[in-house]
């Protein structure tokens, strides 16, 4: 009777992300999408002579911009999504242990401590957050001409366009790091995860 008892709670799932912030994520990746998407048919000559419209690209592309910062502007209204935040803001001494592990290649779980975020996903979101707001910053300097004199456009332009293509190759990564872990995104898409992947991949954290 009580190994009985106990079987369900050893085999139970772990909460890791709540309905608001799996919505944050696919809100922001949407738009995300939508930027690099559209940002691609205005660079790319093949995929612009095959979309055409390029002032509805355009315009497509300004809007998804400036609302990409919006999902989290809102989030910020749910405790669970700024708890989650000072995370991401926090580094400790065993991120150093992980991030040592990946530069020296040892795959080892036991090798690579990490809380409810690793070291690795800490800097992606602080790197996409700040890329994401000098992304805005620029866009709109290019987008009203009227706000800054020629040089500052230029500039911006010039930054807009590399970050971007920065931003293309860095979330191709991210993507490529999702797909090779399952349990990952079904943490991000029903919000639990097992408790063995928790236990071998955040062993530091403590649901």
């Amino acid at each position: 009777m009580s190994l009985r008892a106990e079987a369900p709670a050893a085999t139970a799932r772990l909460h890791r992300f709540t309905p608001a912030e799996r919505w944050i994520h696919r809100t922001t990746a949407l738009l995300m999408g939508i930027c690099v998407a559209t940002a691609a048919c205005l660079y790319i000559p093949q995929l612009a002579i095959l979309v055409g419209r390029r002032e509805l690209v355009v315009r497509i592309h300004e809007c998804a911009g400036v609302a990409l910062p919006v999902p989290v502007l809102v989030g910020l209204a749910s405790r669970a999504f700024r708890r989650d935040l000072g995370f991401l803001n926090r580094f400790g001494p065993h991120d150093k242990l992980w991030l040592a592990a990946v530069l020296s290649r040892d795959k080892r779980p036991s090798s690579r401590p990490a809380g409810k975020f690793n070291a690795g996903q800490k800097i992606y979101a602080n790197w996409i957050a700040g890329a994401t707001l000098v992304m805005l910053a620029t866009g709109l300097l290019m987008w009203f001409t009227h706000l800054a004199p020629l040089m500052w456009r230029t500039s911006a332009t010039f930054v807009h366009d590399w970050l971007a293509l920065t931003i293309g190759v860095v979330l191709a990564g991210h993507i490529g790091m999702a797909l090779g872990d399952p349990e990952a995104r079904r943490g991000l898409r029903t919000g639990t995860v097992s408790r063995e992947w928790a236990k071998r991949e955040h062993r530091l954290w403590r649901p």
